[in-house]
């Protein structure tokens, strides 16, 4: 969404704040587009930044969002683009707004690293008895070369790995090692959207800073219309990157 956005923090680097107004004017066709008016802002405070102690991030941010012409909808595929239908969907339903509160946290020793993210999202809607949605991630994530997750402290955010030898220069690239577990509840209300959890092991081969090689095994569980099943997912991806 078109808008403005102001990034600050204060001068010892340990709390960086994001806020934002988007009004949706050059974005109003695209297909993107769920919402009007939106005011975001996030606060990420970083106790060890400015020390040789691991990076401790700890965030939380909230978003009121107007519903795009009367209507709201929140669906979402089961993490793999191929799938030929959303796992989980509200469909559209009359809502005048929502309101969104995330909370972040991740810790980086070292080469090991935690992070978890979960998100719950309340709707003004009376005709569907106001629902609230929820859901997120956790995980963790190893680098058997020894390479670290970068870490951007204007942005609050982790950067892509650059692995200490690139393949292409005749090195080894940098290996990681991921696992992950996500879950989402589209049931509130009147709604019925249905539940989904995932079991997501990932390898990762860095082979420069430009290009990545992702090796996926998924195993996901959808809860919906009072039915229950499982799927497995055999996932590849080549990244390339500027």
């Amino acid at each position: 969404a078109d808008g403005d956005k102001w990034t600050g923090g204060i001068p010892s680097g340990k709390l960086v704040y994001n806020v934002g107004y988007f009004y949706d004017k050059i974005s109003e066709t695209e297909s993107f587009n769920k919402n009007d008016n939106q005011f975001v802002a996030r606060a990420v405070w970083l106790p060890n930044m400015g020390s040789a102690k691991a990076l401790l991030h700890l965030a939380l941010s909230g978003r009121w969002a107007d519903a795009n012409n009367g209507q709201l909808q929140y669906r979402s595929k089961p993490e793999a683009f191929l799938a030929q239908s959303y796992a989980i969907d509200t469909g559209k339903f009359p809502a005048s707004h929502a309101n969104t509160l995330g909370v972040e946290a991740y810790y980086r020793p070292g080469p090991l690293m935690f992070g978890m993210e979960y998100y719950f999202n309340q709707v003004s809607s009376h005709e569907t008895n106001d629902p609230l949605f929820h859901g997120g991630e956790i995980f963790a994530a190893y680098m058997f070369t020894g390479e670290l997750h970068p870490y951007n402290a204007k942005g609050a955010y982790f950067e892509r790995v650059s692995p200490a030898q690139s393949v292409f220069d005749g090195g080894r690239g940098a290996l990681e090692a991921v696992l992950r577990y996500s879950y989402s509840d589209f049931d509130s209300g009147t709604i019925r959207g249905g539940k989904f959890w995932r079991i997501t092991p990932v390898l990762n081969w860095y082979l420069s800073d430009n290009v990545r090689l992702e090796f996926v095994y998924g195993y996901g569980h959808l809860d919906r219309f009072d039915l229950t099943g499982a799927t497995q997912f055999f996932q590849t991806r080549i990244q390339l990157q500027l």
